[in-house]
């Protein structure tokens, strides 16, 4: 259904024809600064929002956001990898 709080003519999963939005506080959360540079902004009537989430913010608490397309995960270094001590013996 598409929104009629913040997000005007945005789809949005919290919308219900009756109760309107779903979401605590009745309305979504602007975005916080550390999503600036994602591509999944939204800009709507000079406030940004995030495209998926309506609290931002909750994405951001136990590190970084999941969906964040503006931070590059490292991987591990193949050197660091331990083997087992069974493979190390096939090997």
């Amino acid at each position: 259904m598409q929104c009629d709080t913040v997000k005007k003519g945005v789809e949005c999963n919290f919308m219900t024809s009756n109760r309107g939005c779903g979401f605590i506080g009745g309305a979504c959360r602007t975005l916080f600064e550390k999503c600036e540079g994602c591509d999944r902004t939204l800009t709507v009537e000079g406030a940004k929002y995030c495209a998926i989430f309506p609290d931002p913010m909750v994405k951001w608490r136990l590190g970084n956001c999941s969906m964040a397309t503006h931070i590059k995960v490292e991987s591990k270094d193949a050197s660091k990898v331990r083997v087992g001590q069974q493979k190390q013996k096939k090997k």
